[in-house]
């Protein structure tokens, strides 16, 4: 077997992650032939075929599949000898990858990023927004070097260093505003809006209600938090919201927020990384500059007009 290159192997993970030629070039940044012509080298070099060519995709042969998490491993690898690296120095510079969950990105990261930069100039900041599963496998995969998301997480490879605490809101249209706020059994009863399946404040909603996401008939799904606020402005339910991002989503919706009565629902926000990572004492720095930019930021939007 002749040798491959490090190039051949980072378009392999493309393709193999894609399926789709197009999809992974643009992600290489090269252009199709090119890939292609390096997919063909290295297949060549192995003696076998690692790819299944169709119409409108491709599929990892039984070879592919087998060669695929080694080639992931070594990829990793690799990025961590440069982590390594960036690690040796006394200061904070090079690519910083960070992953967000999607109900925390819209109003968090503009601070963040604003402070890290100012913080940190010399860092090349590269965000990825994504839901959790997501988040876990791509940092798994050493394509992510940090990823804010709701903790606990409980994967033993990885680090959890939680940040801040926040509320869940109750989001109910303005001419709602001088009802009582209606108690957990009132609120199954209820249309609650909710996001689609795969959310991690999905499932924490439903864990306050108590629902079983499979049984709620008035249950309906939205994509994103403005999509279900706008929706309780137009009458058609409820929903919950956490409290960072109260004052952005509702500040043009005709909708009133209240607290619960007794122990508020609440979601814990950390920072993750692999315990591997030759980045974990700067990354712990990055954690300590995202909680203090939360604490600034709740501080700045002043108090939101409870019901």
């Amino acid at each position: 077997m002749n040798n491959f290159t490090l190039r051949q192997l980072r378009y392999f993970e493309a393709l193999a992650r894609h399926r789709h030629f197009g999809r992974a070039a643009e992600a290489c940044a090269v252009s199709q032939p090119a890939l292609s012509l390096q997919i063909k080298e290295l297949e060549e070099a192995l003696g076998t075929p690692l790819f299944e060519r169709g119409h409108r995709e491709v599929r990892l042969t039984r070879f592919g599949e087998a060669f695929a998490p080694r080639v992931r491993d070594i990829l990793r690898s690799i990025e961590e000898l440069a982590d390594l690296a960036r690690a040796s120095r006394s200061w904070l510079s090079g690519r910083l990858r960070i992953g967000v969950i999607p109900t925390v990105a819209p109003y968090l990261l503009p601070a963040l990023i604003g402070s890290l930069n100012r913080l940190h100039p010399e860092l090349d900041i590269h965000v990825r927004e994504t839901l959790t599963a997501r988040l876990i496998r791509e940092l798994a995969e050493g394509r992510l070097d940090t990823a804010i998301m709701a903790l606990p997480v409980s994967e033993p490879s990885l680090v959890e260093e939680a940040l801040f605490a926040e509320d869940f809101l109750l989001v109910r249209p303005a001419g709602d505003r001088k009802k009582p706020v209606p108690s957990v059994d009132a609120l199954r009863e209820m249309r609650l809006l909710l996001l689609e399946e795969g959310h991690c404040f999905r499932n924490q909603a439903l864990a306050f209600c108590n629902m079983n996401a499979a049984l709620p008939r008035e249950m309906l799904e939205g994509s994103s938090l403005s999509t279900l606020v706008q929706m309780v402005g137009a009458g058609i339910g409820v929903t919950l919201i956490p409290e960072m991002a109260a004052s952005v989503e509702t500040r043009s919706a005709e909708v009133a927020l209240a607290r619960f009565a007794g122990t508020q629902p609440t979601r814990t926000i950390g920072m993750i990384w692999r315990r591997t990572s030759p980045l974990g004492p700067q990354l712990q720095h990055i954690a300590g500059i995202v909680r203090e930019t939360a604490a600034q930021l709740r501080s700045s939007q002043g108090p939101l007009r409870i019901s």
